[in-house]
């Protein structure tokens, strides 16, 4: 069964397990957007399990990364119904890989619930580790698309409210998907291949970026995200139909390293108290011995 693309359905969500696992996190500073929001985004560092501080500069959200630390996307579920997330690394889709779009595949969060992304989705079994890598061994610029690294992103949609004639079969759909949630995932070798237009397409685009990138100076020594070690991580397919085209929310969140973020103005250095010269400093009196 392949990730649909169409503009109104997204058919991917984690597992139960991962959402119960997020849910028994510990509460943690989070990104919220001025405008009303319905999802609440950290990036957790996996080593210590802590939210990574945020730092605002210009209208924009930054956290410092650590080379070779790997971190988890975490979206919390703010309100009483369910919301697709769309999310990117660096400009791609974490799901499927595509330069991202906010129509694209996403995961779907319960109602007050949460889920935790930790890695490039390989099948319905496996994930890519995320981890703060050099720009050029990241996954995006290893992929001919290296213009976009440095920032996370989360569009969030509502979902469409069925009528009240179809509540019954939202029930009977409710069931099935319960159904589905009880039956063994299919194998890795079971998923079918991206169609080959999408493939040429992609080769196509990822030319073109090479080219480009051929014409430019070679980036600053700033971090992306690396495509990691295989992890299990379950999830499966369920319907989703979206209120609107565009997204109610878009969360942005920008890195890099400590370094270039001093320089940028967006961390300060720790005060650093001067000590006074003083031309005696010896004491007054003999001390008594240690």
């Amino acid at each position: 069964m392949s990730l649909p693309t169409s503009p109104r359905r997204s058919f991917l969500r984690a597992s139960i397990a991962l959402s119960l696992a997020a849910l028994a996190a510990p509460a943690a500073a989070h990104w919220t957007p001025p405008a009303a929001t319905a999802a609440r985004v950290d990036l957790v560092d996996r080593a210590t399990g802590a939210a990574l501080p945020l730092h605002t500069k210009d209208g924009r959200a930054w956290v410092v990364g650590t080379p070779g630390h790997e971190y988890a996307i975490r979206i919390r579920n703010a309100s009483g119904e369910r919301i697709l997330a769309v999310t990117s690394v660096d400009g791609v889709n974490v799901i499927t890989g595509e330069t991202a779009s906010p129509e694209q595949s996403g995961y779907v969060i319960e109602p007050w619930g949460s889920v935790e992304i930790a890695g490039w989705r390989k099948s319905l079994r496996r994930t890519a580790a995320f981890y703060f890598s050099e720009h050029a061994q990241s996954y995006a610029a290893r992929t001919g698309r290296p213009f976009d690294v440095g920032v996370i992103g989360v569009a969030v949609f509502a979902e469409q409210r069925p009528p009240r004639h179809a509540i019954g079969e939202a029930k009977q759909e409710e069931r099935a998907r319960a159904a589905e949630a009880e039956a063994p995932a299919p194998s890795a070798d079971a998923l079918p291949a991206a169609p080959a237009g999408r493939a040429e397409m992609r080769s196509q685009s990822a030319e073109r970026a090479a080219a480009g990138a051929a014409q430019l100076p070679a980036p600053a020594a700033k971090l992306g995200t690396g495509h990691g070690r295989s992890e299990t991580s379950y999830a499966r397919h369920v319907r989703f139909e979206r209120a609107t085209r565009e997204p109610a929310q878009i969360v942005a969140i920008h890195y890099d390293r400590y370094e270039n973020l001093l320089a940028m103005g967006v961390v300060h250095a720790p005060p650093r108290y001067a000590h006074t010269p003083r031309p005696f400093p010896g004491s007054r009196f003999v001390p008594d011995p240690r």
